[in-house]
């Protein structure tokens, strides 16, 4: 199981909307947009340690809602 894979699983479970990207760099960016609560728990699961792979640091960011499609995708 990858990242991005994991990272879809658990934005989905928590009802959130939008993308887990690999960047050219090597990072994965990780849009998403829903309830505060549901972001602020993928969050925690992102720095919780149990991903796949090596989570270095995560950066958060905190904007207006774009209204992404309804459902959450790996790019």
């Amino acid at each position: 199981m990858g990242f991005r894979w994991w990272t879809r699983s658990r934005a989905l479970e928590l009802g959130l909307v939008g993308s887990a990207s690999n960047l050219r760099d090597g990072r994965v960016e990780v849009i998403a947009e829903g309830a505060r609560e549901a972001c602020e728990t993928l969050l925690e699961l992102l720095r919780g340690g149990d991903t796949p792979g090596r989570v270095d640091r995560v950066i958060e960011r905190w904007s207006e809602p774009t209204g992404l499609p309804r459902s959450f995708v790996e790019r």
